[in-house]
C-alpha cells in the first residue's frame, strides 16, 4: 500500500532561482511601488518562458520554465490559455505583494499553477489566487 500511496504523488519540479545565463532576464530587483506611487517595470522577456504547450524536465533546465508537472515519472500538464509572458503581482499568504512576470502557466489535476521570476530573475511557483495578472502593458 505504501509503495502504492507514493506513486500516486504528485512531482512539482521547481527550479527555485535556477535560471542559467541565456534565458535569464537582466532586471533590477523591485518591490510593488507604495499606493499612489509609480514603479518602474521592465520590458518582458524576449525568450525564458513557456507558452502553448506544458514544459519538460529541459526547459527546466535550459531557463525557460520554472517547474514541470509529474505523476509516474510523466508529465501530465496542460498550458492555461494566458498571454506568456506578462506581468504580474504575486502575494503569498501574509506577505506584501511582489511585481513579477509570468512565464509559465499549466493546470493538472484541476489546479492551475504559474510559474513566475521576480525582477531579480528568482523564480517561484504560484497558484491561480496567489497571481494577479495585469496583461502585457507595464503597469502604471
Amino acid at each position: 500500500m505504501g509503495v502504492r500511496l507514493a506513486g500516486l504523488i504528485v512531482v512539482l519540479t521547481i527550479a527555485a532561482g535556477i535560471v542559467p545565463g541565456s534565458a535569464q532576464q537582466s532586471l533590477a530587483p523591485q518591490s510593488p511601488a507604495p499606493h499612489g506611487a509609480t514603479q518602474s517595470w521592465p520590458p518582458l522577456p524576449k525568450s525564458g518562458f513557456i507558452t502553448g504547450r506544458a514544459a519538460t524536465g529541459k526547459d527546466v533546465a535550459d531557463g525557460n520554465a520554472v517547474f514541470v508537472l509529474r505523476a509516474y515519472g510523466v508529465p501530465f500538464g496542460k498550458p492555461l490559455d494566458v498571454t506568456i509572458p506578462q506581468y504580474a503581482y504575486l502575494t503569498k499568504r501574509g506577505q506584501q505583494p511582489v511585481a513579477v512576470i509570468v512565464v509559465q502557466a499549466e493546470q493538472g489535476k484541476g489546479i492551475k499553477i504559474f510559474g513566475v521570476r521576480d525582477f531579480s530573475g528568482k523564480a517561484a511557483t504560484a497558484k491561480e489566487f496567489e497571481v494577479q495578472l495585469l496583461g502585457t502593458n507595464p503597469p502604471n
